[in-house]
């Protein structure tokens, strides 16, 4: 029984709109067991993907219901599960639901990643369930240009993060768990900054061990950009609540691009970096930024290959001649994200021909 549990919980992972495809070595199967106790894989075969009471879950399941609330709280703790709580009642209940692997649970053991585990997801990644997972729209993720490369006439309304983050009231900076991973397989090639993955959101939280301030995480995002990292979201125009700062060489949705061939990987923002060639000095520094390969220098000249320029804007804010700028795609090439997580994973399901 413990293995068909397991093999249960990816079929149940598979149907989310994130995907969890199978490999042929089955290493998901040994992901899912390094993260889930047995008891933990067979209730979690039974989550939904929204929000359930303990009762709706432990009736499916057919677990009494403090035992099924004993074992959830245990996996919401560890990072496996989502959780949310339901205050429409007299007193708050605290709802379940299965998390994907990506953006999900993969991400929130930034803080317990090890060797072993580092090396069983990119064995996975190895396999093809990065491609798997990667290659449907709409992308997981979206890339939001830096917030000095736009002017402010143009950018359009869902690609500001600064007012997002204004409007918040709590702040959490996370370490990258793809350079952590990168850094355990000593594969990590670049040496930017590890804390850079933010959350924020609009209501008000205890502080924690990670959290900042306001004015921390403005200073974090302007970190980001100084640093040379892309700025990615959910691919989604509501309902954003992180940002990653990724890098081409770490960061498993970029390496789609990078690595793995997949152009689609992330969603690229409505906007084209544009050279000027009279005034480039050829100074290399737009190409050195680039992380996605998108900027070669031909004749002392950059120039940008439009099919791979994500949109960034990172070319443009340490441009010392002024010789480039981002550009709006013409309005019958912009491409709105879903308008939220709801409609997003609506879309994912018809195009894996899962709805």
């Amino acid at each position: 029984m413990t293995d068909q549990a397991y093999k249960e919980l990816a079929g149940a992972l598979d149907r989310l709109p994130g995907g969890f495809p199978r490999t042929e070595t089955r290493v998901e199967i040994a992901i899912l067991q390094r993260l889930f106790e047995p008891e933990e894989a067979e209730l979690a075969a039974h989550l939904a993907a929204e929000t359930e009471t303990v009762e709706a879950i432990a009736g499916r399941a057919g677990l009494e219901a403090k035992v099924a609330k004993r074992i959830l709280k245990a996996m919401y703790k560890k990072g496996i599960i989502e959780a949310a709580f339901d205050k429409t009642g007299v007193k708050p209940a605290r709802k379940f639901a299965l998390m994907p692997l990506v953006v999900g649970f993969y991400e929130e053991q930034w803080e317990t990643m090890d060797h072993d585990l580092a090396h069983l997801f990119e064995h996975y990644w190895a396999e093809g369930g990065g491609a798997g997972i990667m290659k449907y729209s709409p992308a997981l993720h979206r890339v939001v240009p830096a917030q000095d490369a736009v002017k402010h006439e143009y950018i359009l309304p869902y690609d500001e993060i600064v007012p997002l983050i204004e409007h918040s009231e709590y702040f959490e900076l996370r370490d990258c768990i793809c350079r952590k991973q990168q850094e355990l397989l000593d594969k990590r090639k670049c040496n930017f900054p590890l804390d850079m993955c933010m959350i924020f959101i609009p209501v008000k939280r205890p502080p924690g061990p990670h959290s900042i301030t306001k004015e921390q995480a403005l200073d974090a995002l302007r970190r980001a950009e100084e640093e040379g990292l892309v700025h990615t979201v959910a691919n989604v125009a509501q309902g954003v609540y992180y940002v990653c700062n990724c890098c081409g060489c770490c960061c498993g949705i970029l390496r789609g691009i990078t690595e793995f061939g997949i152009e689609s990987s992330v969603a690229k923002a409505n906007y084209l970096a544009v050279v000027d060639p009279e005034v480039c000095t050829g100074c290399g520094v737009c190409a050195g930024r680039c992380q996605v390969n998108a900027i070669t220098l031909v004749d002392g000249v950059a120039e940008v290959d439009e099919s791979s320029c994500i949109g960034c804007g990172l070319c443009i804010t340490t441009c010392e001649s002024d010789a480039r700028h981002l550009e709006r795609k013409p309005d019958v090439s912009i491409v709105a994200p879903p308008a939220d997580r709801r409609e997003w994973g609506e879309q994912r399901l018809r195009n894996r021909g899962l709805l």
